[in-house]
């Protein structure tokens, strides 16, 4: 009875010079997995690039009037809001300049009160229409602009349902709070002594970009705070674009200064559409710029630690939001907030979980994502199996691919 043959052995070749095919094993080291970042030289150069081009699209002129004269409905809102701009900026320096001055030391009751009357029965009015026919414009001249640029399966569908419109009508209302708040900001700011003046021409340069580059965030599906997120992690490039539009709006009154912005706004907003902003990826800037080195066109080098990747810009505009929001909305929902999260702790039987903001509220109103406390409840209890969200990478794809899982705003 012959015996089964065993397997043979595997034979291991000796390391020779002649043998190509035996490979040593390759071991890397712990500091090759550390992070590597921009010199601050580099990363302030970085910046000030970023910054020239944002003044660069800030002035891009020929693209207004090269897409206002080819096209009629373009063409005709930008008429009609610099039309009535005009008239509202024409009235507001006729007070100003003639009647102010001449009401001033006269002794019969009229003359004394003619400029109140002149701003309550005609240059509120102007303006107050002016302000809503604008917005109504603007967002023509924007949706046309996207349309053209990018067509029509671009832009985000407005929402059709009845719950979506009620949607949209709040995300309009916090937009609006939004606006008030930010100017109000911009105010108060003025007032801090010696640094306040220079701290609100700053943060009005930001807020003149934000609502350049709304309409187009808004068409592409951008939420709140993914629009905040963006401006904030490309600080230099928004404060660049917004820099001429606010040194304009800073030599007469406060509603003169409105009404030139006004004026302007049509032209900025077809500029937004045509922008670029940069970097496009705000943790690995060089790579976006164009300033790549040879040998690293793979490798994710960080901005330096000694300057800010992202500034809260909006931290202040947002907690006074979430304020105005929380005082509005008392006694209309029992408990606020806080019932919204109680409810749907009960659902699920989980712990005490993190607290919800009225901003993030208002995120997933503009995401579609808002839902009713029942089906909130409904889906906490019985989660859903047919789909798999992916949280994040392993650590070791993370460890060799760096941030490259991350997606670009």
């Amino acid at each position: 009875m012959s015996r089964p043959s065993r397997h043979a052995r595997p034979q291991y070749a000796s390391p020779s010079s002649s043998d190509s095919s035996f490979a040593q094993p390759q071991y890397t080291s712990s500091r090759a997995t550390y992070p590597t970042f921009l010199s601050l030289q580099e990363t302030a150069w970085l910046q000030l690039t970023c910054a020239g081009r944002g003044l660069v699209d800030a002035f891009r002129w020929d693209m207004v009037i090269k897409l206002v004269a080819s096209d009629s409905e373009i063409r005709s809102n930008v008429l009609k809001s610099l039309m009535l701009n005009t008239l509202s900026l024409v009235s507001i320096y006729f007070f100003d300049w003639l009647l102010l001055p001449l009401s001033q030391g006269q002794q019969k009751w009229f003359h004394r009160n003619l400029g109140w009357f002149y701003q309550v029965l005609w240059l509120l009015p102007v303006v107050g229409i002016s302000f809503y026919l604008n917005s109504s414009w603007c967002t023509l001249i924007a949706k046309r602009t996207f349309t053209l640029q990018y067509g029509t399966r671009a832009a985000a569908q407005p929402p059709s349902t009845y719950s979506g419109m009620l949607n949209a009508l709040a995300t309009s209302a916090y937009r609006g709070v939004m606006v008030c708040t930010s100017v109000v900001v911009s105010f108060a700011l003025a007032y801090i002594p010696y640094v306040g003046p220079i701290a609100g021409f700053i943060f009005l340069c930001w807020i003149d970009s934000y609502y350049c580059f709304e309409f187009i965030w808004i068409a592409r599906g951008f939420s709140l705070s993914r629009r905040v997120r963006h401006l904030e992690e490309r600080w230099a490039y928004y404060f660049a674009f917004g820099l001429p539009s606010a040194a304009v709006c800073m030599w007469g009154s406060s509603l003169a200064n409105v009404a030139i912005f006004a004026l302007f706004f049509p032209a900025y907003i077809i500029m937004a559409m045509y922008a670029r902003p940069l970097p496009l990826d705000p943790y690995n800037p060089a790579l976006s710029v164009g300033s790549r080195s040879q040998g690293q066109d793979d490798a994710v080098r960080y901005p330096s630690p000694l300057v800010p990747i992202r500034i809260p810009v909006f931290a202040i505009v947002i907690w006074l939001n979430d304020i105005i929001v929380r005082v509005l909305s008392v006694g209309s929902s029992s408990g606020g907030s806080g019932g919204y999260n109680a409810g749907s702790l009960k659902g699920s039987g989980h712990g005490p979980r993190h607290r919800r903001a009225l901003s993030d509220s208002v995120e997933s109103i503009e995401e579609g994502e808002a839902v009713e406390l029942d089906d909130l409840a409904s889906r906490s209890a019985a989660p859903d199996t047919s789909r798999v969200r992916i949280r994040g990478l392993g650590q070791a794809a993370a460890a060799g691919a760096g941030r490259a899982g991350r997606k670009y705003d």
